[in-house]
């Protein structure tokens, strides 16, 4: 089942059982509140209405019972109109009935369940049809035995609260489905925003599953999803890259590879089938011997760099000094520079000697800096610059020369295998030295200077 099928599912079954929890809880709640609210407003009619059950003593004007009922009665009904939500009936300790909203037959069972509950033990009686929720007032007080006090009787059918409790539990479901339906619209319009740019992210997965990486476009959208979508897009730029240089590796190393195959092969078959004698055969094997060397020497670059790629355990960092680390680069260095007539200076901050510290494996960085201080003196005129920087950020080198500079279309794949200049090697040797500075936890990039040759920059923290 889809994801967005899943979610409508799990809301509906969500809301529904939101639905029957609310019926379930909430309507027998709803009747005891009701209930309660009832009984409260009984009592506090039952109050107001205890002076109309006062009788005096000693009256002071003769006043006949018939006046007297009159009167009472006529408060009685504006209290308790016939046909109310509250029934009423006043009975007098003689069992006379004084007033009364319902109709003699009621009256008269009412009088009855007075008897039998003359001490209103029970909040509810059972009439003939219907239970019915009930409240009394005696006068006098509730010292004096309820048989010797008149008593007001209130009561209201529990059908009609239930009538009440169905009527508000009806409104309140109401209320409770067009919210849900709301919600509902809500939850799939965000589910639908969800689900879309997975949907699409998810297509956009299967093409890096199908290694076209260079088809991967960046699904754009917010939150999470937008950072996973970024990431993808990411992966897939980088893989692409991995994927285009191995590509190159593979054709650029069998290109390495074959030249000198092809010219041992000559030579050797040349000097087997008799076609090269005497003086020809020996600068024959001394082209074979210089091949062997020149293979070797990939060979050797390429099983280095793909350890400096792999194994974790090859480096082993230690604090050095930036300056002692130039001073030793400038010794190796220094014969290859005065056989090609070059210079080489050199320029560290005057008073920071102890704070131009970086961690790295020293032989291993070593390598780096005579690998690109031998590439600056391939390419220089005159003379090779050495300058260090040092501030917050960190420690820079730059090894600069002042020859032609490096074209435009080589700056972006330099560091790349195989990727070589005019009178470049096996061009391995910049690859080398970037996987050996990034290991280091720093970076390398290369640029043109605006005065004409090209400057390699190597940054690292500081240890």
């Amino acid at each position: 089942m889809k994801l967005m099928y899943r979610l409508q599912l799990s809301f509906a079954l969500l809301l529904l059982c939101i639905l029957a929890i609310a019926a379930v809880v909430i309507y027998p709640l709803m009747l005891d509140t009701l209930v309660e609210g009832q009984r409260k407003e009984m009592r506090d009619q039952a109050t107001a209405m205890m002076p109309l059950m006062t009788v005096p003593a000693m009256p002071a004007a003769p006043v006949t019972p018939a006046e007297k009922i009159t009167v009472e009665q006529e408060k009685l009904q504006s209290a308790f109109p016939a046909g109310g939500k509250t029934d009423a009936v006043w009975i007098e300790p003689n069992e006379r009935v004084l007033y009364s909203t319902l109709s003699p037959v009621k009256t008269q069972e009412w009088v009855e369940l007075w008897k039998r509950d003359a001490n209103f033990r029970n909040v509810m009686w059972q009439g003939e049809s219907d239970k019915y929720i009930v409240e009394a007032v005696s006068y006098p007080a509730a010292s004096v035995s309820v048989r010797n006090a008149a008593t007001l009787i209130m009561s209201t059918p529990l059908s009609k609260i239930k009538s009440m409790q169905l009527a508000l539990f009806k409104r309140m479901m109401i209320i409770l489905t067009v919210g849900g339906i709301a919600a509902y619209g809500l939850s799939m319009l965000m589910a639908k925003r969800l689900v879309t740019p997975l949907a699409k992210l998810s297509k956009e997965l299967e093409k890096v599953g199908s290694l076209r990486f260079s088809e991967v476009r960046l699904i754009r959208t917010d939150g999470e999803i937008g950072e996973v979508a970024q990431g993808v897009y990411k992966l897939a730029h980088e893989l692409n890259v991995y994927h285009t240089s191995q590509k190159q590796f593979f054709q650029n190393a069998s290109h390495e590879l074959k030249t000198p195959l092809m010219a041992i092969q000559g030579y050797a078959e040349g000097i087997r089938d008799g076609v090269f004698a005497g003086e020809s055969a020996s600068k024959g094997l001394d082209v074979i011997i210089s091949e062997c060397d020149r293979l070797k020497s990939i060979v050797n670059e390429m099983i280095l760099l793909a350890k400096l790629e792999s194994e974790e355990g090859i480096f082993k960092p230690d604090p050095i000094n930036v300056e002692d680390l130039i001073n030793e680069t400038v010794e190796r260095i220094n014969p290859l520079y005065v056989s090609r007539g070059l210079t080489i200076q050199t320029s560290v901050p005057s008073g920071l000697r102890e704070g131009l510290t970086i961690r790295a494996d020293r032989a291993k960085l070593l390598q780096a800096m005579l690998n690109i201080a031998g590439n600056a003196a391939r390419y220089a005129a005159k003379n090779v610059r050495i300058n260090v920087t040092a501030d917050d950020g960190g420690i820079a080198i730059e090894i600069a020369d002042d020859g032609e500079g490096i074209p435009e279309a080589l700056l972006p794949q330099l560091f790349h295998r195989f990727v070589k200049g005019k009178d470049g090697e096996t061009g391995l040797g910049l690859a080398i030295s970037r996987v050996i500075v990034e290991r280091s936890g720093g970076q390398i990039s290369a640029r043109n200077l605006p005065s004409g040759g090209a400057a390699f920059v190597m940054s690292f923290p500081k240890a």
